[in-house]
Formats: C-alpha cells, structure tokens, sequence
C-alpha cells in the first residue's frame, strides 16, 4: 500500500484527505491519506523518518511550509525562490519539497475562466505573506506586466519586490481601490473575510465591469469580497478551486496517476464546506 498524509499543527481542519480519498478510489489505488498532527517540536524527526514509517510523501500545511523548506531538497527553481514547501516526496533516497499553490491558483483561474489570457496585465495582489508569495511568482510566469501588492505592512511588500523585480509594485494598503481602475485581476490572498476574520473591506466601484475577482479563501466558498464582484457582474474566480488544483501534482508524484479537478469533486468538498450548497 501506497502511503501520503498532511502534516501540520493543528490539522483537524484539512479537507486533503477527502480529496485524495476520492481520487484514491476513482483511479482503484491501494493507497491511503491521512492527517497527522505534528507539533513544531517534532517536525524535523517527522521528516527525516518519513520513509521509516512506510510515507511517500506527504503536504505540509500552516505552520510548517518554511521550516520543511530547510529540512529538504528543493525539487525545482520555483520552489528555491519561494522559500516554502507544500508537497514533499521521496526519491531515490533523497527527500524532495515542492511548492504547488501558485499552479494552484493559475489551474482554477483557468478551469473557472477558459481562455483567459494575463499577458501583460495589470494585477492587484491583496496581502504579501507565503500564499501571496507562490500566487505573484504564478502570475509573473503568466506573463503579467505589473502586480501592485497592497499589505498593511508595506515593507513586507517592498520584500516581495526585492525578491521578483521591477514588475512587483508596493502600494499602501488604504490606497488598493486607487489601483484597480487598470487591473485585469484583482486576488485576494490575506485571511480577511475568512470564517471567524473579519471582512475585507474594499470599494470594488473602481474595477472594470470584465476585470476579474479572485479569493485564496474558500471558507465560506463565496466570501463577502466575491459577493460584492457577483452583485456589480465580475467574473469570479473561488478559492476552492485553488485547494484542488494544488492537490493534484503532489497525488501525481505519490501514487503515480494524474487526477482531475472534477465538478463532482467540486461539489464533493464543497458540500462538506457547507451542507446547503446547492451547484
């Protein structure tokens, strides 16, 4: 049997099992994908025993991504500059770490959003932390010709500007509505609006009727930021969608099938997000 898991602390919460489960029984795989708890303390004994104890790989969620990063070989470029690890992998006696979110994000734009083209575009990236990190490099390879992150603290912004280049724009966080008049895509990558945070408080009136509006958040599947795009007529893209499509490289290097992002999957998790949802 074909053993993955997700780590973090605390990880009751993670929906991945439910996602690799259902791929583990479309596709017929003797595998399994659990959850295990691992506190900060026992990370690095975790990781370096990860083969002892029979795993392939594993995700790595909050608070872990940047201490596996130290703890293994970085599987790619990508993953270098981004400092940060959400899928590890076991091979040839070596333990790998790659980073899929940003894929993630660029898999549900276009699964939502069929022929939508960010060459040169002008993008506006709410928030400048690790999601922010793998969603502005994602966009970059795109092809986007500028990206203005708004932070409320603005020097973590002008960090991601030292790590990307001159196409990153660092804009005040009370100055983001003054940015969205030219942008094609507006993504929101903080926690705000979140269940349990509070709302995103932003003036959308200035954002193209077409432009796009993008949330990382997907509890509750349509945040009061999509709900305020889908009431002015913007195409919307949820953060759902990024949570499968970043699952499916990691399924692919454990178990050795390429998944699809289905809409039975879609409506598979997202009822167990919200028991009324209704496709």
């Amino acid at each position: 049997m074909i053993k993955a898991c997700v780590i973090g602390w605390p990880i009751s919460h993670s929906r991945s099992p439910l996602i690799h489960g259902y791929w583990l029984k479309k596709h017929g795989i003797d595998g399994s994908y659990t959850r295990q708890p691992v506190e900060p303390a026992a990370l690095n004994a975790f990781i370096s025993d990860l083969e002892d104890a029979g795993y392939s790989g594993c995700n790595v969620t909050l608070p872990h991504k940047e201490k596996v990063f130290q703890l293994i070989v970085p599987a790619d470029e990508t993953t270098a500059r981004l400092g940060a690890v959400n899928t590890v992998f076991r091979r040839a006696g070596k333990t790998y770490g790659t980073n899929t979110d940003g894929e993630g994000f660029v898999g549900s734009l276009h699964q939502s959003l069929p022929g939508i083209d960010l060459n040169n575009a002008r993008v506006v990236v709410l928030g400048a932390g690790g999601a922010a990190l793998a969603v502005v490099s994602a966009l970059l390879d795109q092809g986007v010709a500028e990206v203005a992150i708004a932070n409320r603290t603005e020097e973590k912004a002008r960090e991601l500007r030292t790590r990307f280049g001159q196409r990153i724009k660092p804009v005040a966080w009370n100055a983001a509505a003054d940015h969205l008049a030219e942008s094609r895509l507006l993504v929101n990558t903080t926690s705000l609006g979140m269940k349990g945070q509070a709302p995103l408080d932003l003036d959308l009136s200035r954002l193209d009727i077409d432009a796009v509006v993008a949330d990382i958040v997907y509890t509750p599947l349509q945040t009061p930021l999509l709900a305020q795009a889908v009431e002015r007529g913007n195409p919307i893209v949820e953060g759902l969608g990024m949570l499968l499509h970043q699952a499916v490289r990691g399924f692919s290097l454990w178990f050795g099938v390429t998944p699809e992002v289905t809409g039975e999957l879609y409506d598979l998790i997202a009822r167990d997000i919200d028991p009324d949802y209704r496709r």
